[in-house]
């Protein structure tokens, strides 16, 4: 036997390896999911509990991007993700008017608290309103810690000083972190100042280290965060796993998910951190 023919059986052996590494590098990339996201659903706790349900129901692995939700949303202007958690209407209405994502579709509801330090510097405590606590931070010149990223959080607390005719940017009284919620909420309890917080992040935190931070205001209707799953539109990425997406889509919106999702934080804190929504109509949440 000559030495090429010796060589043959190994030749075909590498080549039957070789293939087989292809499948699975294509299986696992089909498998992969990229979900964008707010830092509230993470910082929370909650995808913690809800993304091992959905992998071993559906095969799928999901990589999680926790980010602000406009930063979340130019993830999916751009491919880099194929499905979006996020809590910004208004910056959401217009990435579905782009053309950049569809089948968006409500999940939950918590909602946005004032908060700040205990000696409560404004004297804002008891405020009935969140442009009424505003404008005493604004007039006494008490640090407000902003997260200045183009989050949800940040979108709804400029919509608040805008409802209230402060004009915060510049002033010395008002810093801007850039980071995400719950970086922020520690850097509020490090400086002892004022800041717009979703209650589940919040709440989380503050029972693993005790913040020092106080509710101020809360339960106004202003102050509703609302949460959508958007699949990033498959007509413009074509190569975006929408299986996948959709996939996730139904899922959180599905019975189990939901159930979940109204118990959620409930043993811990005395009630739920989050609202399930789905199914409802917008209407009833003032959307």
């Amino acid at each position: 036997m000559n030495r090429f023919a010796r060589m043959l059986p190994l030749f075909f052996a590498l080549m039957l390896v070789s293939a087989a590494a292809s499948v699975s590098t294509g299986w696992a990339a089909e498998k992969a999911l990229i979900l964008a996201t707010t830092t509230s659903t993470q910082d929370s706790g909650l995808l913690d509990v809800l993304l091992p349900i959905f992998e071993k129901q559906s095969g799928y692995f999901v990589k999680t991007i926790s980010v602000g939700s406009g930063q979340a949303m130019k993830m999916g202007e751009r491919g880099e993700a194929d499905v979006l958690l996020v809590h910004s209407p208004e910056a959401e209405k217009a990435f579905m008017a782009g053309g950049f994502g569809v089948n968006r579709k409500l999940v939950m509801h918590n909602d946005f608290l004032l908060l700040g330090p205990a000696k409560d510097p404004a004297k804002v405590r008891g405020a009935k309103t969140a442009a009424e606590a505003l404008k005493a931070i604004a007039g006494s010149g008490s640090l407000f810690l902003s997260r200045g990223d183009n989050s949800g959080t940040h979108a709804k607390e400029k919509g608040l000083f805008k409802a209230a005719g402060i004009k915060p940017e510049g002033q010395k009284w008002f810093q801007q972190t850039g980071l995400g919620m719950g970086e922020t909420l520690n850097v509020a309890a490090e400086k002892d100042g004022y800041l717009l917080a979703d209650r589940g992040t919040y709440l989380a935190l503050n029972k693993k280290k005790h913040l020092g931070l106080q509710i101020m205001v809360e339960g106004e209707p202003k102050l509703l965060n609302i949460y959508h799953v958007i699949e990033v539109n498959p007509a413009k990425w074509p190569k975006a796993n929408n299986a996948g997406a959709k996939a996730f889509s139904d899922f959180i919106v599905s019975k189990k998910a939901q159930d979940i999702i109204a118990v959620f934080g409930k043993k811990e804190f005395g009630a739920p951190l989050f609202f399930p929504d789905a199914g409802k109509k917008p209407e009833s949440l003032g959307l």
